[in-house]
């Protein structure tokens, strides 16, 4: 029986980095994006390329609630609970906290840390029962330090390394591993438009195999930290 991974935000960037890179390993995949058409591409390349796995793709934001838990319910209704949870649906706005347009904060914080805090507990309680499982968090180093230009993001992301710190402390007793991946520039749609060589980026496959990396440790260790950054230094 193959093995299962969620995916948010599979369609682009490192999201979609991963999903190619556990499909490519044998996973079936769930996944959701705002898109349609992003989510149609990504079917169709989709059944070209891993033909013997099964992909669930569904059209949904989750920074609304209630698409969030109706996604998590059509997960478990078509693929089963995930092995591996990868929380990685994010926005980015620059601004300076005492600038920034009102809402930004709410915004934010609805999308980089709610969507993650309510799919998780939306398959904690059957992966608990399991006693196995694995959840990511995909952050940023800017909730490891603090950049201009940050303002509502970087908030977010020391919220989502709080977020996930706290879940590896509850959770490991019961067998479930739970990691932050904190990666720097990676060259994704958010950095679309800068005038930056794409070489100066990390790539986004880079974040996927390290994050394969950490989830083929044998069960007595866990990676509870991954810090990716360019080879010469954050932008």
């Amino acid at each position: 029986m193959s093995k299962h991974i969620l995916v948010t935000g599979g369609t682009k960037g490192i999201g979609r980095a991963i999903i190619e890179r556990f499909a490519s390993e044998g996973f079936d995949v769930s996944t959701c994006a705002r898109s349609a058409s992003d989510l149609e591409a990504l079917e169709h390349f989709f059944s070209e390329n891993f033909p013997k796995q099964k992909l669930f793709a569904f059209q949904a934001d989750l920074s609304v609630k209630d698409q969030v838990l109706e996604f998590a319910e059509k997960v478990k209704s078509t693929l089963g609970i995930p092995d591996v949870i990868i929380n990685n649906t994010g926005v980015f706005l620059p601004g300076s906290i005492h600038s920034e347009p009102e809402g930004n904060l709410e915004m934010m914080i609805q999308t980089n840390l709610y969507s993650a805090y309510y799919l998780t507990r939306a398959f904690t309680e059957e992966m608990i029962t399991r006693k196995s499982g694995y959840i990511f968090s995909i952050g940023s180093i800017a909730g490891l330090t603090a950049y201009a230009n940050g303002g509502s993001y970087a908030i977010s992301k020391w919220a989502m390394l709080g977020f996930t710190k706290c879940l590896r402390q509850e959770l490991k007793d019961f067998g479930i591993k739970v990691t932050s991946v904190l990666p720097g520039a990676t060259y994704t749609a958010s950095w679309a438009g800068v005038d930056i060589p794409e070489e100066r980026f990390m790539k986004s496959s880079d974040v996927a195999d390290s994050v394969w990396s950490a989830y083929n440790l044998s069960p007595n260790s866990v990676v509870e930290e991954i810090v990716i950054r360019p080879q010469l230094g954050d932008l």
